[in-house]
């Protein structure tokens, strides 16, 4: 699936990509300020997450609570080594009944066996395409 967008339209993309989705892992791909944390923001909404969402950059992990399932946010950016993705409780977090959303997911694919896979490419200042793949091991 690909969508061309604009920011006045994330919601909208969101309401579309939880329709099409198979997988409660999603992994984000995309450049810094391409908008992976206004998306995911956009999808914990339309999950009924209430609470304020932000991204998890220092914490690297942040769970919310929502009306129809959890998220858990990952952001590995600042990870380099398994190890620490170990240390942070990768494999608890998976194990949860919750949708899991990874911002630089490169450490964690060899801990998943099916996700859904979601590239953004910047088209300009406010434009965008999305790419949703769907990825099992």
């Amino acid at each position: 699936m690909e969508i061309t967008y604009t920011l006045n339209e994330i919601d909208t993309v969101a309401k579309k990509l939880l329709e099409n989705l198979e997988s409660k892992v999603i992994l984000f791909n995309a450049p810094m300020g391409a908008g992976k944390t206004t998306l995911i923001k956009s999808i914990c909404k339309q999950l009924g997450v209430v609470n304020e969402v932000t991204s998890p950059t220092f914490s690297l992990v942040n769970e919310y609570k929502g009306t129809f399932t959890d998220v858990i946010h990952f952001d590995l950016y600042r990870l380099e080594t398994y190890d620490q993705l170990i240390d942070i409780g990768i494999d608890y977090y998976l194990e949860k009944d919750a949708f899991c959303l990874i911002e630089w997911p490169e450490l964690s694919i060899s801990f998943l066996s099916d996700y859904q896979y979601i590239k953004i490419e910047i088209l300009g200042l406010d434009a965008r395409k999305l790419i949703l793949e769907k990825v099992v091991k």
